[in-house]
């Protein structure tokens, strides 16, 4: 794939090659879902796509944590906060 780019009032405009399929299937897409435009159609997979990325991320990094750690920690900061708070 190349691409250029041009910074046009707060949005960047590229250009890209794809496979002639693929822009087939593009052009089907914008006309069976009534996008305005190939660029809006490309606009919201690209944004979808990097959303995934991002929270297949987050549930990586989640799986890492050791819970048994995690509630010790929250019990620990809880402890110490209890004693503070004014009675009733």
């Amino acid at each position: 794939m190349s691409y250029q780019l041009e910074e046009v009032m707060g949005k960047s405009k590229i250009a890209i090659t794809l496979e002639s399929d693929t822009l087939h299937r593009l052009d089907d897409l914008v006309k069976r879902r009534g996008y305005a435009s190939r660029s809006s159609a490309v606009q919201e997979a690209v944004e979808e796509k990097l959303s995934r990325f991002e929270h297949s991320r987050l549930a990586e990094e989640c799986a890492r944590l050791d819970p048994d750690f995690e509630q010790r920690l929250a019990e620990e900061g809880l402890v110490s906060e209890v004693s503070e708070w004014p009675e009733y």
